[in-house]
This record gives structure tokens, sequence and C-alpha cells, in this order.
């Protein structure tokens, strides 16, 4: 029989086991805080050292004596997975993308985000507003200094893109249109399960739930 590992319901607790020190952080990073993951190298070598992922940069960033920097594409070319809390992040190109489900299909989150501006006064008392992506450039190489910090005319807006992979073909979906788009042929069922569960499509258990009743029917 075969077996169904999910990345919601992880079986890799070995995180949990090593100290987590903390440092807050704004949200253009995944995790609230810093916290000691695992990295595994392609080698089998695994590695453990204090890390998060910058959403906005779109790059894994670890902490050496006290200071951030990005891991390099040098680096990064060299990891299988990282773990932390219990997640699983694997090397897609040169990005990382969390796996949180690993079955039939694999489905994977890209972590994103944009900037807001929280709006200039303008004539009559008026707001303008604006919408902008990343505008900061990677770290071309490790041991650069990764003290990045927002300014306070913009807030940050986190997004998911989900990428679904079966076989050898990856489809992406940024919301619950893209996702009907993908699986037409099957709109009647969809209808079904989501008239009975809440699906939120930024609640990744429950994506993974409705793809998965998707896939086995």
């Amino acid at each position: 029989m075969k077996l169904t590992y999910c990345i919601l319901i992880s079986n890799l607790m070995l995180v949990s086991l090593f100290a987590q020190p903390k440092a807050e952080e704004t949200g253009h990073y995944v995790f609230p805080e810093f916290t000691q993951g695992i990295v595994l190298l392609k080698s089998g070598v695994t590695e453990k050292t204090v890390l998060n992922y910058n959403s906005l940069t779109e790059e894994m960033v670890y902490i050496d004596k006290g200071t951030k920097l990005a891991l390099s594409d040098e680096t990064v070319a060299k990891i299988d997975t990282i773990y932390i809390k219990n997640r699983k992040f694997v090397v897609v190109g040169s990005k990382f993308f969390e796996l949180i489900c690993h079955s039939k299909f694999d489905l994977y989150m890209e972590h994103k985000c944009k900037l807001n501006s929280v709006g200039k006064p303008t004539a009559y008392g008026a707001t303008s507003h604006s919408t902008t992506t990343s505008s900061y450039t990677s770290s071309p190489t490790e041991g650069m200094k990764y003290e990045l910090k927002l300014s306070d005319e913009y807030q940050v807006e986190p997004y998911i893109v989900y990428w679904i992979k079966k076989t050898n073909s990856s489809k992406k979906f940024a919301n619950m249109r893209q996702l009907k788009n993908l699986y037409t042929a099957k709109k009647d069922l969809m209808e079904t399960f989501v008239n009975v569960h809440v699906v939120k499509y930024n609640d990744p258990k429950t994506i993974v739930q409705l793809i998965e009743y998707l896939e086995s029917h």
C-alpha cells in the first residue's frame, strides 16, 4: 500500500530537538524569527545553522556570528533540502520552494511578497497608493551583509504561488480560478468538494485536501 507523505503531517521532528535562537523579523520573512534548521547537502552531509527565508528577495538567509547573510548561488547549487520547524524547503532552479505534499503529485509553495505604499497625501486630502514588487537584488556572493530594513513608507503583502508537479510536468496557480482551470475536466468534482468543505487559497492544508481529492477521482 502506498503511503502519502505530506509535510503538513511531517515525520521530520529533528529540528525541534535543537535550541532555537530568536530574532524578531518583519513580514517579508516566512518565519517570525530566525530559527535553527538543518541543511542537507547533495553530498549527504548535514549542517545546522540559524535560518529564515526572505520572500521579498527570495533568498534563504542565515546568521553567522550575529550577521545576516544570504546563501550564494554557488552554495544553493550544493543544497538538496533545508528543514526549518518541521517544514521542508527544496531547491528549484536557484530558489527555495516549500514542499507541502508528496504523493501521486508534488505540491510546492513559492513564497513571495510585494510592497504596498502606505500612501502619501495629495491635493484635497486624498491619498495616493502604489504597489511594487521587490526592487532589491540578490547577494552575489556569500559573506555579504544582509541587514535589509524596509522603509516605513511601505507595507509588506505576502502571497503564495503554488506549483503542482506530476511526472515530468509542472504547472503553477496563483488563485482559485487558475486552479480550477487546471482541472476543467473535473469541474463537477471540484464544485462538489468546495460545497462541502471550506477551501481557502491561503490555507495550504485545504488546498492539499482538494487536490488529493481531485487526483484520486
